[in-house]
């Protein structure tokens, strides 16, 4: 799909004219007045769509009303979903180029409105022996050229990353990620097992006994001369978790190919970063592996060491994620970088909190926090700030151990933050828990079935406001 800026989208020979619609007011089009709103009392609601043919009247061949709603309710994130929905009805009705005449909207909507085409235009059918031919090919819309060619470069990335985290695990295997990440133009390092054993990370490598595909810790960097500031983002790059010998349930483990979305935002952030040339120090820095349950699986009673000395009693296998976190934070906190962003699918008790809507987050330094709610709500994602009380420790002591790596099941997601902050050191770090958000098991707003690209419009926009 290809997003051509004009001046007049009504002039565009096009198969679908959209045209916008506020509750109680009219469209800047006589067609649409006449017959969706005067004859057939179309009421204009946000989300509702009336399609109607011009007879050849017009050089578009149909309008399509969009309901924006009420006008004092509409906002730019709203401005996102409206637009996918008229693009999933373009694809419906296999229109090829889709023309927008948008009317009294009161703010530059050129970026949203670039977001919700190119989301609405997704899909994943790699594997599909029969592919559909419905996609819109060009959308003629009056807009700011230069925002909707940033915009496009964010969608480029949120593709990149829904791509990877639909890939089966057959095919994004901890080797594949190093690959594409060296294939990214970027300074980057891949370790292998043996210098990981080097460098002490004891509790990465015990999740990555259990399989036979080898670990793989992957260190991109984008650099600049005299940077404003350094960041490390940090993705959980699981990318198979069967549980390990605390082995899921059969429905459990179907999804657990998505298992490594956080570490797909991370190569889908760096993969564009070039482009937009941020005068920004960025590493990227995933721990990939399986958590499998073969031979030389890690058991529960185990007792690992990590990066930074501290033991961990092995209180749950399945809690894995945190474990290959702790050495990618101790890692990254020794850079020498002002803030650690982490993300990670990591509790089923976040999604229990926040459902399918919302990321959790939570740190060490409420401004990093704030910053980054504020940039999520802005860009169509939504952040909300969890506790991170020295109490959540209590369930997370261990007889013989520093720490267990899971404790009681009240409060998962805050413990799980508590456990993390034990291996982060003298950095301003934040902690975005992406388990509700990265993968949808039904169709959600704008977003088809599937994986989302949690993460990548926060940071991206994150790291350009630096």
């Amino acid at each position: 799909m290809e997003i051509k800026v004009v001046q007049d989208a009504k002039s565009i020979e096009a198969d679908i004219l959209v045209v916008n619609q506020f509750e109680g007011e009219k469209t800047s089009n006589e067609l649409a007045n006449t017959y969706a709103i005067e004859q057939d009392n179309f009421k204009g609601k946000f989300g509702e769509t009336y399609l109607l043919p011009t007879y050849g009247k017009e050089v578009y061949k149909k309008v399509l009303v969009l309901g924006l709603g009420k006008k004092e309710e509409f906002n730019p994130n709203k401005m996102r979903e409206a637009v996918a929905k008229a693009i999933k009805k373009a694809m419906q009705m296999e229109a090829k180029k889709v023309s927008f005449l948008l009317d009294g909207i009161e703010f530059d909507y050129s970026e949203q409105f670039t977001m919700g085409a190119y989301i609405a235009d997704y899909t994943f059918d790699k594997y599909k022996s029969e592919k559909k031919d419905n996609k819109v090919q060009e959308v003629y819309v009056q807009a700011n050229a230069d925002i909707v060619k940033k915009a496009e470069k964010i969608a480029e990335a949120m593709a990149f990353a829904r791509n990877l985290a639909n890939e089966p695990a057959q095919f994004a295997t901890p080797s594949e990620l190093a690959s594409i990440a060296c294939d990214l133009g970027l300074e980057t390092i891949v370790y292998n097992r043996e210098e990981c054993e080097k460098m002490g990370m004891g509790a990465f490598l015990a999740v990555a006994r259990g399989s036979s595909q080898e670990p793989k810790f992957i260190h991109m960097k984008y650099q600049v001369d005299n940077p404003k500031k350094k960041i490390a983002i940090i993705g959980k790059g699981i990318t198979f978790d069967s549980g390990g010998l605390d082995i899921k349930p059969p429905s459990s483990m179907l999804t657990m190919k998505d298992d490594m979305s956080a570490a797909a935002c991370v190569l889908g952030v760096m993969s564009i970063i070039r482009e937009f040339h941020p005068q920004v120090e960025v590493h990227g820095i995933i721990a990939a592996c399986e958590n499998m349950p073969g031979c030389s699986a890690y058991k529960p009673g185990d007792i690992l060491t990590a990066k930074n000395g501290k033991t961990i009693e092995v209180d749950n296998t399945d809690a894995e994620g945190r474990l290959t976190l702790a050495d990618a934070l101790c890692y990254a906190c020794e850079l020498g970088v002002d803030e650690v962003i982490d993300l990670a699918t990591l509790t089923g008790a976040c999604m229990v909190a926040l459902g399918t809507n919302a990321s959790g987050i939570m740190g060490n330094d409420e401004t990093l926090i704030k910053n980054l709610i504020d940039t999520a709500e802005r860009n169509g994602e939504r952040f909300w700030q969890l506790p991170l009380w020295d109490e959540y420790f209590d369930s997370l002591k261990s007889d013989v151990a520093d720490m267990k790596n899971t404790g009681s099941r009240w409060g998962g997601a805050s413990t799980a933050g508590v456990f993390l902050q034990k291996f982060v050191k003298d950095v301003k770090w934040a902690h975005i828990d992406i388990a509700g958000t990265a993968f949808l098991d039904k169709p959600q707003k704008e977003f088809i079935k599937g994986a989302t690209g949690a993460g990548v419009r926060t940071l991206l926009n994150y790291i350009l406001e630096q």
